[in-house]
């Protein structure tokens, strides 16, 4: 399932300030979203989809926001663009972020995506359409198939 936003979504949104008080990314989860979504943390699903406008995360520079996304099953977030610490922070968590203008004027919240990261492509596969997107650099690649760059280190010194 597609979970689909308009612009400026900020973090306030994304994890309300009221359970900052915990860094643990489960509990965190049930409360992802729910300042603008009420039925997210009880329907969200392992592999779903976040879509949205412009600016997404913007305000605060909480690594609880992405933590929370992340902990609820969500396999990318898909987004017009990101504010640059929102970014940053779900690359090191290991949250997958695309950034594509076309994916959300047509997108609906049935329809099954598939992302090939070495190709750069999301395709709808519902609607038959493909969308390209820039795609990372091998290392972050695997900075985020690792899970995060704690996880990304951990490995890289065990070997």
């Amino acid at each position: 399932m597609n979970w689909i936003y308009q612009d400026n979504v900020d973090t306030d949104v994304i994890i309300p300030a009221r359970y900052l008080n915990t860094k643990d990314s489960f509990e965190l989860a049930k409360h992802c979203m729910e300042d603008i979504d009420k039925n997210f943390a009880n329907e969200v699903k392992n592999g779903d989809f976040i879509i949205a406008g412009e600016n997404f995360g913007c305000g605060s520079s909480r690594e609880h926001a992405p933590l929370a996304i992340k902990a609820s099953g969500i396999k990318a977030v898909i987004a017009k663009s990101f504010a640059r610490i929102f970014y940053r922070n779900a690359i090191n968590i290991g949250l997958l972020i695309i950034e594509n203008n076309e994916i959300q004027k047509d997108i609906s919240r049935e329809d099954v995506l598939e992302i090939d990261l070495n190709l750069g492509k999301i395709y709808n596969k519902t609607k038959n359409k493909e969308y390209s997107f820039a795609p990372y650099p091998e290392e972050i690649q695997k900075l985020i198939q690792a899970g995060g760059l704690v996880e990304y280190t951990k490995n890289k010194f065990k070997n």
